[in-house]
């Protein structure tokens, strides 16, 4: 499990659990404790992603917020799941 901390109060909770398949990546948002959103990205083998959890985490905010602050929060989550790649 991965926490990624996010401003304004909100926490995305990810973890990974393996299916019958593959296995997959779920990811709840959290605002002050209480889930507000949640999300899931399927896999049979492997992922493309830049960190783990960066599909489901871009998905579950894409959800919740639209199009409206989704941005500054994909950045701030890029930022924790990269670490020190990010400038």
């Amino acid at each position: 499990m991965r926490t990624f901390q996010l401003s304004n109060g909100y926490t995305v909770v990810c973890r990974a659990e393996s299916t019958r398949y593959g296995f997959r990546h779920l990811a709840h948002l959290m605002h002050n404790g209480f889930e507000v959103a949640k999300d899931k990205a399927c896999y049979y083998n492997r992922t493309w992603e830049r960190y783990p959890y960066e599909t489901v985490i871009h998905g579950v905010l894409y959800k919740y917020f639209g199009d409206a602050a989704t941005e500054t929060y994909y950045l701030e989550a890029d930022k924790q799941g990269l670490g020190h790649y990010i400038i």
